[in-house]
């Protein structure tokens, strides 16, 4: 030995689990923005659809299921891309939902759930349009976007992404 003295420095890991919900809660704000901009783009075709799109009319009076199928597959393209990017945001309903509940973050678990609950509303409002053609079905479709829109967007605003976040 040559007499010299190592000296190491003390680092302070962050704890696994608190990296964990970090990241989960980054995720979280991620998917709640991703939804946002998929409910603006949804918003924006409705409105196209709902001004110069004509519903066939055999779509009409077939009931709920069958319209939201022909709607996929039928003309105008327009509605088909509007009822294709309704049944994605039923999928990103449930992520944003499933990873506010893994966070946990209980405001933002309320919020998802709030909004997952408004894109049921609006997908089935917009299934019964096409089948009704009834104008308040289009009002709540547009109406429940908005409160949709609004609860992610809660998310973005309540949800932390630190380790030392607290639960909201």
């Amino acid at each position: 030995m040559t007499g010299r003295t190592v000296v190491t420095a003390a680092k302070e890991f962050p704890r696994p689990q608190a990296d964990q919900r970090a990241r989960r809660l980054r995720a979280l704000r991620l998917n709640s923005a991703g939804i946002s901009v998929m409910l603006l783009v949804q918003y924006g075709l409705g409105i196209g659809v709902n001004l110069y799109a004509e519903v066939p009319d055999a779509d009409h009076g077939v009931g709920i299921l069958v319209a939201a199928g022909r709607a996929l597959t039928s003309q105008p393209v327009a509605l088909a891309l509007h009822t294709a990017l309704g049944l994605l945001m039923l999928v990103a309903g449930v992520t944003v939902l499933v990873r506010a509940i893994r966070a946990p973050h209980r405001l933002a678990i309320a919020a998802s759930a709030l909004g997952f609950a408004a894109i049921i509303g609006a997908a089935v409002s917009g299934a019964t349009f096409v089948s009704s053609d009834h104008d308040s079905a289009s009002l709540a479709m547009g109406l429940l976007t908005g409160v949709a829109l609004l609860c992610y967007l809660a998310n973005l605003l309540t949800v932390v992404p630190s380790a030392k976040a607290s639960e909201g």
